[in-house]
C-alpha cells in the first residue's frame, strides 16, 4: 500500500499540472505563443540545465559498477531499437513511428529515478549510476529516430539515387544533431564536471538550482497548453499501445534478464525505474522541435502518468513476492 501511496503522490501532481495547462489556455490565460515559447526554454534552456545538475552531483567514479553499467547501456540500445522496428513495421501511418518510438521506449528515469528507488529501498542505491549509464543513451537515441523519422509517410516515390542521397544526408542530420543537442551537451558536461571531482560554487550552485525546478512544470504547462481533445482522439489507439509497452511489455521482457543475472534489490529498483517508469516530458519538448508528432506524444505521456501508479505498484509487488526487492 505504501509504494502504491508513493505512485499516485509522484504521478498526480504530473498530470494535476498538465490539467492546469489545459484549463489557463481554455480561459486564455496563456496562449500558442505561450506554449511555443515554453517548449523552446524547456528544451534549450531548463532540460539541459536539470540534467547536467542530476549527474554532475553524482559521484560516477566512487559509485561505478560495471556489469551495472552495462546492462543498463545494452538495455536501454536494446529497447529503443526494437520499439523503432516494430513502429516501423505495424503502424499504418508511418509520421508516427518517430514519436511512437521514443515514447513507448522512453521513461522518466531522471525525473523519478533518485525518487523512486529511495521510497523502494531507503537511500538512493544505483539510481544514480543507472541515470549516468542509461539516460545519455535515452536521449542520443531519440535524437538518431526522430531525426530518421521526421518526414516519414509524406516523400513521394525516390529514384535509387535520391534515396541513397536521402539516407546519407539524414545520417550527417543525426549525427550534428547529437552534437548540437542542448540536453545531450548538458548531460556530457554534467559527466564532465562529475569526473573532474570539482566543488560547484554557491552562486551559479544556486542559480543551477533555480533554472532546473522549472523544467518539469513549464514543460507540464506547455503539454497541457498545447492539448487538443479532437487531435487526441485520432491517436488513441496508437497512444494505447505506445503505454502498453512502456508500462508492461518491456519490463516483462527486461525485468526477468536482470534477475537471471543476479542484481541485487538496489540494482533491481534501478533497473524497474528505468524500464517501468512513464513517459517523460522531455519526449514532448524533442519531438515538437524535431518535426515529428506531438499529439501522439503527449497521449503517451498523459495516459502512462495516469496508468503508472497501477502498473509501477504491481511491478514492485511482484519483484518483492519474487525475493528481489
Amino acid at each position: 500500500m505504501s509504494n502504491f501511496i508513493f505512485s499516485i503522490n509522484v504521478t498526480a501532481p504530473i498530470f494535476l499540472m498538465m490539467l492546469l495547462g489545459y484549463i489557463l489556455k481554455k480561459l486564455k490565460i496563456i496562449s500558442d505563443g505561450f506554449v511555443s515559447a515554453a517548449n523552446k526554454y524547456v528544451f534549450v534552456t531548463a532540460l539541459p540545465v536539470m540534467l547536467f545538475k542530476d549527474i554532475a552531483y553524482t559521484d560516477i567514479v566512487d559509485n561505478i559498477k560495471g556489469s551495472f553499467v552495462l546492462f543498463c547501456m545494452l538495455v536501454t540500445i536494446s529497447m529503443f531499437l526494437l520499439v523503432w522496428l516494430l513502429s516501423y513495421l505495424f503502424l499504418k501511418d508511418k509520421r508516427l513511428v518517430g514519436a511512437f518510438a521514443q515514447a513507448g521506449a522512453r521513461g522518466s528515469a531522471a525525473v523519478l529515478g533518485v525518487a523512486f528507488v529511495e521510497n523502494i529501498c531507503g537511500n538512493a542505491g544505483m539510481a544514480p549510476m543507472m541515470i549516468v549509464s542509461a539516460v545519455p543513451f535515452f536521449n542520443i537515441l531519440s535524437v538518431i529516430i526522430l531525426t530518421f523519422s521526421e518526414g516519414l509517410g509524406k516523400e513521394t516515390s525516390l529514384s535509387r539515387e535520391e534515396a541513397a542521397r536521402k539516407k546519407k544526408a539524414n545520417i550527417k542530420k543525426a549525427f550534428f544533431n547529437i552534437l548540437k543537442n542542448p540536453i545531450i551537451i548538458g548531460i556530457f558536461t554534467g559527466l564532465v564536471f562529475s569526473a573532474s571531482g570539482l566543488d560547484m560554487p554557491k552562486i551559479p550552485g544556486k542559480m543551477i538550482d533555480y533554472i532546473s525546478s522549472t523544467a518539469t512544470p513549464i514543460a507540464l504547462l506547455a503539454i497541457g497548453g498545447g492539448f487538443n481533445r479532437k487531435e487526441a482522439v485520432t491517436r488513441l489507439k496508437p497512444a494505447f499501445a505506445a503505454s502498453f509497452v512502456k508500462l508492461i511489455a518491456l519490463p516483462a521482457v527486461f525485468l526477468p534478464l536482470a534477475a537471471f543475472i543476479g542484481f541485487g534489490p538496489s540494482e533491481m529498483a534501478a533497473i524497474l525505474v528505468m524500464l517501468a517508469s512513464p513517459t517523460t516530458v522531455s519526449c514532448y519538448v524533442m519531438a515538437e522541435n524535431m518535426g515529428n508528432d506531438r499529439v501522439l506524444t503527449s497521449n503517451v505521456i498523459l495516459l502512462t502518468t495516469i496508468l503508472s501508479s497501477l502498473t509501477l505498484t504491481g511491478w514492485v509487488f511482484i519483484l518483492k513476492v519474487a525475493g528481489l526487492l
